[in-house]
């Protein structure tokens, strides 16, 4: 780092550092645009150290985003095929969870009939809902009664039709496009091979649909459920039908809940894990960005001894030395952020290349966040560096070697 020769037509320089005086080599404006001149010289002298601590930052930033947005992208896009569905009420056995929709087929079928007995009912439509493995991941295969099913909301058929078959199955078109799946293709479900009869929008349920009858077989479960959807005659009668489900005898433990409120429920912060999950890596990523930035600046300082005490001798005040520092950094920090954010999308697209039926979800208050997580620990790494360089004594800088 060198110190910027006084102006030729300038006050000539005055030492006398025994009586207490400083260098005064510009004048406050001067001094200022020599500071930030000062800034971006030292991050071009060590290039490699400033990369690293750019990359640090913005592998910070990805870290953050990429957990958040493929949480969200799974949520939400639970959310957009559930309320696609049609329905008005959502009613499980008792004792099951309305977050994961995986409960074990529990209800007989039957049930169906009473639910539509009830007076302010207009459809009902029997489903199941089961974790199976599929090309490593866990994937959720849907069981319908495809008559009520489309009832509730129609398909809207891209390329086939409906069930004709036992072992047929139905696909939207993310799933479709992702494995190059056609009608008349075939897909290995349960160790048994499906054919694929239609091929419709997503947004209406699970990604794989095929008869309810045929996978509560297979489960070993004939004739049961694991969930009822529930039409009202109008909306308004939500409440109404929920209240005659409990009143009907052997539903009076049945979990009912209306679409909307199981939407409202669908949040990061009711979802078991995802907070701990979300904190966790962010506190991981804050702690490598601050380690990297902090080892950086300390490194600096070190090297800058001598440069820092004439700094001073010159009449940089103590606030004047914090500040260069931590304007360095903020400038790494900032150059960090944008590269992480850009970073991001180019993580996003892999995601998407490698698992291209799920979703990656990146908002603006996401990336504003993220960039203000990383920004403030960039910073807080640099102050401890930033302080143990303005409490140098300028005479022992100066006779530093």
């Amino acid at each position: 780092m060198g110190i910027p020769a006084p102006p030729k037509d300038g006050p000539p320089l005055a030492v006398n550092l025994n009586s207490g005086d400083r260098l005064q080599a510009f004048a406050p404006s001067e001094f200022a645009s020599a500071m930030n001149k000062l800034v971006f010289a030292n991050l071009l002298h060590r290039p490699l150290r400033s990369i690293i601590s750019v990359l640090a930052v913005a592998i910070e930033v990805i870290m953050i985003l990429s957990v958040q947005g493929i949480f969200l992208g799974i949520l939400n896009d639970t959310r957009t095929r559930t309320n696609g569905i049609g329905a008005d009420l959502m009613m499980m056995g008792s004792g099951a969870s309305f977050f994961n929709g995986l409960s074990a087929a529990s209800m007989p079928v039957n049930d169906a009939i009473a639910l539509r007995r009830l007076p302010h009912v207009a459809l009902v439509s029997p489903a199941i809902q089961y974790t199976v493995t599929l090309n490593g991941s866990p994937q959720v295969l849907w069981g319908i009664d495809y008559d009520t099913f489309d009832a509730m909301k129609p398909f809207v058929f891209l390329s086939g039709g409906r069930f004709s078959g036992p072992y047929d199955v139905i696909i939207d078109q993310v799933l479709a496009g992702a494995d190059h799946y056609h009608v008349g293709d075939t897909l290995q479900l349960l160790d048994h091979s499906f054919r694929i009869t239609g091929i419709v929008e997503p947004g209406k349920g699970g990604r794989r649909m095929i008869p309810m009858a045929t996978l509560a077989q297979l489960l070993g479960e004939p004739g049961k459920a694991s969930i009822f959807y529930i039409r009202c005659d109008k909306p308004a009668d939500e409440t109404l039908v929920t209240n005659e489900v409990h009143a009907t005898p052997g539903f009076g433990n049945n979990s009912v809940i209306t679409i909307d409120d199981w939407l409202n429920q669908m949040t990061p912060d009711r979802i078991p894990g995802f907070n701990i999950a979300v904190r966790s890596v962010t506190g991981i990523a804050v702690v490598v960005g601050f380690l990297v930035i902090f080892q950086a600046m300390y490194t600096a300082i070190l090297e800058r001894t001598r440069e820092i005490g004439i700094l001073k001798s010159m009449g940089a005040s103590k606030p004047a030395i914090v500040g260069v520092v931590l304007r360095e950094c903020g400038a790494l920090a900032a150059l960090g952020v944008v590269v992480g954010i850009a970073g991001t999308f180019g993580v996003r697209q892999l995601f998407l290349y490698l698992a291209p039926t799920q979703h990656f979800e990146i908002t603006v208050l996401l990336g504003v966040q993220a960039a203000a997580i990383a920004f403030v620990g960039a910073l807080c790494g640099a102050l401890y560096p930033a302080l143990m360089a303005a409490r140098k004594d300028p005479i022992d800088a100066l006779a530093y070697e």
